[in-house]
């Protein structure tokens, strides 16, 4: 909504040259709009961790079910997610070049996006890998590699120098509140390994 909105004149403060473009509301609207199923599954991710931790003898049947069909749409909502990624990422590309003159220059935001790409690649295919194959890893990981999109979303923007940091300095997230986060997940696996190894893991 907001980038079909760049008709409307700026009242705050003008706008980037390289950012008065059609390619905005095609690329930043794709790779935003990707950036939804994302969140979504690592949301998923975090209800079934939590299924996991309140299963016992006398509900993991039902529970067991509600597993199984949540990380199920958690698969499908990455799989959509990796490919709006995927494609928003080449769209990048095509304004990249008309902006700059080139399609690629490990710039930060393209690089990490391209990690993004990487890391949810490896999520949707750990089911291929025997040693990775489990409804408890599939989901953890679901929710670990939405930092990575954190980190291309905020990261880039407030931590790192390049052509998309338009906001470099302006630190709003500190290492404490990543280190408490990480402390969070850490916390929910451990509880929810300990009953996914008793009741569900054969």
């Amino acid at each position: 909504m907001v980038a079909h909105w760049n008709w409307m004149d700026p009242a705050i403060a003008n706008l980037q040259p390289v950012l008065d473009s059609y390619w905005l509301m095609i690329h930043v609207a794709v790779i935003v709009a990707s950036y939804g199923p994302f969140t979504l599954g690592m949301i998923l991710g975090v209800v079934v961790l939590l299924l996991m931790i309140f299963t016992n003898k006398d509900n993991k049947d039902k529970l067991l079910i509600n597993i199984k069909e949540l990380t199920i749409i958690n698969e499908m909502a990455l799989t959509v997610g990796l490919v709006m990624l995927t494609i928003g990422n080449f769209l990048g590309g095509m304004w990249a070049n008309e902006s700059w003159g080139r399609y690629w220059g490990w710039d930060p935001k393209e690089t990490w996006a391209l990690i993004s790409i990487m890391v949810y690649a490896f999520v949707i295919h750990m089911r291929l890998v025997p040693g990775l194959r489990s409804r408890f890893g599939f989901n953890l990981a679901s929710i670990i590699a939405f930092s990575s999109i954190m980190m291309t979303y905020f990261g880039v923007n407030f931590y790192l120098a390049g052509l998309h940091s338009y906001a470099s300095g302006d630190q709003i997230v500190s290492v404490k509140f990543i280190a408490i986060a990480f402390g969070i997940v850490g916390i929910l696996a451990f509880f929810a390994y300990r009953k996914y190894a008793k009741f569900y893991k054969k």
